[in-house]
C-alpha cells in the first residue's frame, strides 16, 4: 500500500478568495514504512503572501520572486502522488486549494480525487479523541512525537511530523523505550516513533503459547474462578479455538 502523507503552505486561508499555494511537502510510505522518499517544491503564486499567513509560515514574497509557478511543476506533482492515498490533516483545506490551482490550468489533470483516495487524519484524530484539541502540536504532544524544530510552519516538515503522527494514532511503528535504552530526545517510559526506513528489515516474529504455557494457563484460570466464585474467562482452548 502506498500512502503519501501531505502539507502545503499557502498566501492565505480563503481559496474563494483567490489565494494560492506557495509550498508543497510530501513524504512517501510504503506498507507503512517511510521509504526516504519525497516531494517538495517552492511555488511563486503570483500574488502577495498576506501578512497573518507570513506570520504562520514566514515565507515572504521576495523569496517566492524566482520560484517556479504551480503550472511549471504540476506535471511532476501529479506523478508523485498518482495512485496512491493521501494523508492530510484537515484534508479539505489542502484538497481544496490543489483542485482551485488544477482547475486555473483548464481542469486537464482533473481533480486530486480523481488520482487519489484521501485519508483526513483530523477527522480520524476527532474520532479517537472526541471533545480534544486535535491540532497537529496537541497530536504530537498527546502521542509522544518531537516537533521542536516547530517555530514556523514548513510543509515538509509537518508532513514528516503527520507521518510519525499518523502511524501511532492508527496503531503501528512505535516501541516503549526503558531509561536505559533512551536517547537524550526521549525520557525514560515514553514512546518513541521508530522509523523503518530499511524495506529489507525482516518482520517481527509470532511465538505462539506451547502446550505447556497453555495448561498454565488453564490451571491460573481456574484457580481465580475458584476465590471468586464465578467463570470470568473463557478457556484458552476456546479462545485459540476462535483464532483459528
Amino acid at each position: 500500500m502506498r500512502e503519501i502523507v501531505l502539507d502545503t503552505e499557502t498566501t492565505g486561508i480563503e481559496v474563494r478568495e483567490g489565494h494560492r499555494i506557495i509550498e508543497i511537502g510530501c513524504v512517501e510510505l510504503l506498507d507503512r514504512r517511510l521509504t526516504g522518499r519525497h516531494f517538495h517544491v517552492y511555488i511563486n503564486p503570483e500574488r502577495e503572501v498576506e501578512e497573518g499567513a507570513f506570520a504562520v509560515h514566514g515565507i515572504s514574497d521576495a523569496f517566492l520572486a524566482d520560484k517556479p509557478r504551480f503550472a511549471e511543476v504540476v506535471d511532476d506533482f501529479m506523478e508523485f502522488i498518482r495512485g496512491a492515498r493521501l494523508v492530510i490533516h484537515n484534508a479539505a483545506f489542502d484538497v481544496g486549494f490543489i483542485d482551485a490551482e488544477l482547475q486555473r490550468l483548464g481542469g486537464r489533470h482533473g481533480q486530486v480525487t480523481d488520482h487519489c483516495s484521501v485519508v483526513d487524519t483530523l477527522r480520524l484524530a476527532r474520532d479517537k479523541h472526541p471533545g480534544q484539541r486535535n491540532s497537529l502540536d496537541a497530536l504530537c504532544k498527546r502521542y509522544g512525537v518531537d516537533n521542536s524544530q516547530r517555530d514556523l510552519h514548513g510543509a515538509l516538515l509537518d508532513a514528516e511530523i503527520l507521518a510519525d503522527v499518523y502511524l501511532i494514532m492508527t496503531g503501528g511503528q512505535t516501541a516503549l523505550l526503558l531509561s536505559s535504552q533512551g536517547s537524550s530526545d526521549t525520557a525514560g517510559g515514553e514512546i518513541g516513533v521508530i522509523r523503518r526506513l530499511d524495506p529489507a528489515r525482516p518482520p517481527l516474529p509470532v511465538i505462539h503459547a506451547s502446550a505447556v504455557e497453555l495448561q498454565a494457563h488453564e490451571e491460573r484460570l481456574a484457580a481465580i474462578e475458584k476465590a471468586a466464585g464465578f467463570v470470568a474467562w473463557p478457556r484458552a482452548a476456546e479462545v485459540v479455538a476462535e483464532t483459528l
